[in-house]
């Protein structure tokens, strides 16, 4: 069974993605911020880290660039519902172009994270 790290300020939004996830037969950890989000995966390693862009303390963008630079392999998906720009990206390209290997817009559909999950952590896809 895979085991995946949520990272995300937003409470409900966590539980829903775990529901989500526990029911398609997922492990399951959550942090709040990618500060607890690093040091929770590097305590516990995940097989797929899906980030917030948004969230206090450490965002999602240092957080993707952060476990690029010392899980080269570790497979990264970031989600956000913000259509804000930052160097002329939308942020979901810049997550994007820092090292997510795929990148959601809140809100989605239950099969397309699932779909987006399993494509991530099928062996030699992306």
């Amino acid at each position: 069974m895979a085991r995946i790290l949520i990272i995300d300020d937003e409470a409900l939004f966590r539980k829903m993605l775990r529901q989500m996830l526990e029911m398609a037969g997922y492990e399951v950890l959550e942090a709040a911020n990618g500060e607890h989000g690093i040091a929770m995966f590097t305590a516990q390693p995940t097989d797929l880290v899906i980030t917030d862009i948004f969230m206090p303390e450490k965002e999602g963008i240092s957080t993707i660039q952060d476990l690029r630079r010392d899980y080269p392999n570790l497979k990264i998906m970031a989600v956000t519902g913000g259509g804000y720009k930052r160097r002329g990206f939308e942020y979901l390209q810049f997550a994007d172009k820092v090292g997510a290997d795929c990148v959601l817009r809140k809100p989605f559909e239950r099969q397309e994270l699932l779909d987006a999950v399993q494509q991530l952590l099928t062996p030699g896809a992306h």
